[in-house]
């Protein structure tokens, strides 16, 4: 074979490797992303990384193909409605909303730029899609898909880790997403009883864990919201100084040396909200690509929190986790 050959061939060979979106951009005006975070760079740096690492995947270089303009609210929802207008006002091509409060405030925002939701709780009910097979608008995306019997497994979870619990703390502040009455009927099926707990801001996170620290409070739920994920690490480190175990609903919180969560994964939503963003970016409706559900949920078990709690989770229960972190 002589050179000539081999060099068309590495060439051919190079062309059908290269992802499609490169030859589809090159040469052409970026397209621009705009992102919608509700916490802070901090915070969801590890989200940021996941997000972009599925764009290149797909053969999108910041920079070169795509610009993406983040947003960040910083925990306040309050900050959602102006930074979603200012992405319409700039005129993206699309818009990725990092859970269900950003992704309502965008769809309040235009009805024309397409919206791709992550880590949503009930985009059904709130109004975000007509449904999860045909949403219908110009909305579309990741649910987080918190049924009841998620809900009902995570106080399940808590009390198989700790046989004696009575009473549990739910917590929630004005970003909270989740529907609270399920957890009160998932408690009474399983004989607990659960108690809501407020978080105003989180000036008032000290405050709140003194009371219950005080109150006849066994264990914490805490949901993933907005306050609360941003503030996970001063969440998981009152949680050990109040001595009250807990389950969170996202591994971020076990990682930040909470006792135990489980849930989807919400670096693999992000890695794969850029899949719906390449769809979009080739001419895909978000009326017609239906909602994606997580597959798969996963038990965190923070063995040396446990410890430091003083408790032996079960044996059983170890054998059951996804992973343990020593």
């Amino acid at each position: 074979m002589t050179f000539r050959h081999l060099f068309i061939g590495g060439v051919l060979a190079t062309a059908v490797l290269l992802p499609l979106a490169l030859h589809v951009n090159a040469g052409a005006t970026p397209r621009r992303i705009g992102v919608l975070m509700t916490t802070t760079p901090v915070a969801a740096a590890h989200i940021v990384a996941a997000f972009a690492e599925g764009l290149r995947s797909l053969g999108y270089v910041e920079g070169e193909n795509i610009a993406v303009e983040y947003r960040w609210a910083e925990g306040r929802p309050e900050r959602f409605a102006p930074l979603a207008a200012d992405l319409v006002e700039r005129k993206v091509d699309v818009i990725v909303a990092s859970s269900q409060g950003p992704a309502l405030a965008a769809k309040r925002a235009t009805a024309t730029i397409p919206i791709v939701m992550v880590n949503t709780s009930d985009p059904v009910e709130v109004g975000l899609v007509a449904s999860l097979a045909r949403p219908g608008g110009n909305v579309t995306g990741l649910s987080q898909q918190l049924t009841p019997e998620i809900r009902a497994k995570q106080l399940q979870l808590l009390q198989d880790a700790l046989p004696k619990v009575a009473r549990v703390a739910v917590f929630h502040s004005a970003a909270t997403t989740v529907a609270l009455r399920e957890y009160e009927a998932a408690g009474q099926a399983l004989g607990l009883r659960v108690q809501f707990v407020g978080v105003p801001g989180a000036n008032d996170l000290g405050e709140v864990f003194a009371r219950l620290g005080r109150g006849r409070i066994d264990a914490l739920l805490v949901p993933g919201d907005t306050l609360l994920f941003t503030e996970r690490r001063r969440v998981a480190a009152l949680a050990l100084e109040h001595r009250l175990p807990g389950i969170y609903s996202l591994r971020e919180f076990t990682e930040a040396g909470g006792l135990m969560s489980y849930s989807a994964r919400l670096g693999e939503q992000f890695r794969r909200a850029a899949i719906y963003v390449d769809k979009i970016l080739r001419g895909g409706r978000p009326a017609t690509l239906p909602v994606e559900a997580p597959s798969e949920y996963e038990l965190v078990i923070n063995l040396k929190t446990a410890k430091a709690l003083g408790l032996a989770i079960p044996q059983s229960l170890l054998l059951r986790a996804d992973q343990i972190i020593e």
